[in-house]
């Protein structure tokens, strides 16, 4: 898959690999939606969310069950597959399983994970920081480039906007494409109100179809979205992730407005 060319991309799963057979459930159906709307896709879901609010949150099966999973939904699916690498030392074995590594947005900065990500000449996914400017993202991006690997994305997921809350400047999207990497918006993650939910991050799935129409129209490259059959039950993201029945509208309707803007 190439990025960047003209295709409106899809990245989307749910947050957290809740078991096997859920993750491979998921991929099936987002896929067949995808190719029904004519979006290029690849499944995301983490083996470990290592930033949860309380110490006792669902974080995931862990990297070797997570791992297997990943590779299962990549082989049987039959489609590419996105997880977040949090340390240096789970690149190279995470690598040999998924097409994109992502940098979590809060270690944007850290420059033995970009390093290492870069060295193993895997697409590598770099979420903007909730606390950095578009333009400030061309030092991470820089570090990738100049460690030998020029495939590289930059995802926008909101700046943080006083205390539990996140915006997203439509700006940033043209600021960052000028930066010379294909821009994806992760719609679902910019609309957490984190840690609002009395020791859990709360969300406003409501506006969902209006922020991804918006980041669309702004010209980005592709959309990241948390998706659930069920989101009241998501062990992770709940309250900020799409309804799986609505995805075949949303596509729809993010491929009449980016055929309108790239005209």
């Amino acid at each position: 898959m190439t990025y960047g060319t003209g295709h409106l991309v899809l990245i989307a799963g749910p947050c957290v690999i809740e078991s096997e057979a859920h993750a491979l459930d998921l991929g099936h159906a987002v896929a067949g939606m995808a190719r029904a709307a004519d979006v290029p896709y690849i499944f995301k879901a983490s083996f470990d969310k290592a930033n949860r609010t309380s110490l006792d949150a669902f974080r995931g099966p862990g990297l070797e069950s997570g791992l297997r999973t990943l590779d299962r939904v990549r082989r049987e699916v039959g489609v590419p597959v996105l997880t977040d690498v949090h340390e240096p030392a789970q690149v190279a074995v995470v690598a040999e399983v998924v097409d994109v590594l992502q940098i979590p947005a809060f270690l944007c900065r850290q420059t033995d994970l970009l390093v290492a990500a870069a060295r193993t000449g895997r697409v590598v996914n770099i979420k903007k920081g909730q606390f950095l400017s578009p333009a400030d993202m061309r030092h991470p991006l820089e570090k990738v480039r100049a460690s030998g690997n020029a495939q590289v994305l930059l995802t926008e997921r909101g700046t943080t906007f006083g205390y539990q809350n996140l915006v997203v400047d439509m700006r940033s999207f043209p600021q960052l494409r000028q930066l010379g990497a294909p821009v994806i918006y992760d719609v679902t993650h910019s609309l957490q109100l984190p840690g609002a939910g009395d020791g859990r991050t709360s969300g406003q799935a409501g506006l969902i179809a209006t922020m991804a129409a918006a980041g669309v129209a702004a010209g980005v490259d592709g959309v990241f979205l948390e998706v659930h059959e069920a989101p009241e039950r998501a062990r992770s993201d709940a309250d900020n992730a799409l309804r799986l029945d609505l995805l075949p509208a949303l596509l729809a309707r993010l491929q009449r407005i980016h055929a309108a803007v790239s005209d």
